[in-house]
């Protein structure tokens, strides 16, 4: 069975350090742990891919550069990731694209860090996709920082240990990613909002709407109302990307 694949930012995913193994058996999972308490093994991203390039010496190797509203994700496919290997031939940039892989941390010589993605596929998405992403991905940090916050998960306590998350610098980026949307596409959920309350200022709180509930997007399906690109956000992860 495949770990959930989870949703950071890339900003959260550079500053990532913390990599460890569940498990003594060979084959047992390795997770980064983010700054706002998020255990990786695999991650769900959607941004454009800026660059690309073969960097491989004898057989190709392709790496490439996705960006979304906080900053860069790197990711690396090679003989064992054919399928995105592929797309990466094909895809031309800029171009919107969503990538689920495995995550990676590398320590540099000199003690850096770097954090990369070995995608299991790279496809082509459109603009309500990836601002669909930014939503949920927004959500879900802000519920981390509560946790954070109220020190209510191990995951969240470990962070806290490790990295002496500020919590405030967080939510700003999360607020910086959904300033970029759209006003209309800002829906985040009640309880995010609810969150986001709590360290934002009052007039970027009122840019945000509140998401419509599962139940009124039925209805609205049933009076054959047209659906936008973020209704259809869940039946494009489960269906299509399975994660």
């Amino acid at each position: 069975m495949r770990e959930v694949a989870q949703r950071v930012f890339a900003k959260e995913f550079e500053d990532s350090n913390l990599s460890y193994k569940k498990g003594d058996e060979k084959y047992s999972p390795n997770y980064v742990l983010t700054p706002t308490g998020a255990e990786c093994n695999r991650l769900f991203i959607v941004g454009t891919l800026t660059e690309k390039e073969d960097i491989g010496v004898e057989v190709e190797y392709w790496r490439g550069r996705i960006v979304d509203p906080t900053g860069v994700f790197q990711i690396y496919a090679g003989q064992y990731q054919p399928d995105a290997m592929r797309s990466l031939t094909e895809i031309e940039p800029p171009t919107f694209v969503a990538v689920a892989g495995k995550v990676s941390v590398f320590t540099l010589e000199e003690g850096d860090v770097r954090t990369s993605i070995r995608p299991e596929f790279v496809v082509e998405v459109d603009e309500d996709v990836r601002d669909r992403w930014v939503l949920e991905t927004a959500n879900m940090t802000l519920e981390r920082l509560r946790a954070l916050n109220e020190k209510s998960t191990e995951s969240a306590k470990m962070a806290l240990e490790h990295y002496d998350t500020d919590v405030v610098y967080y939510a700003k980026i999360v607020r910086d990613a959904l300033l970029t949307l759209r006003h209309e596409k800002r829906e985040i959920t009640k309880e995010a909002r609810e969150i986001a309350e709590e360290w934002w200022d009052e007039e970027d709180v009122e840019e945000l709407e509140i998401e419509e509930k599962k139940e009124e997007k039925k209805d609205k399906r049933e009076k054959g109302e047209e659906e936008t690109g973020l209704d259809l956000w869940e039946d494009f992860t489960e269906d299509y990307f399975d994660v």
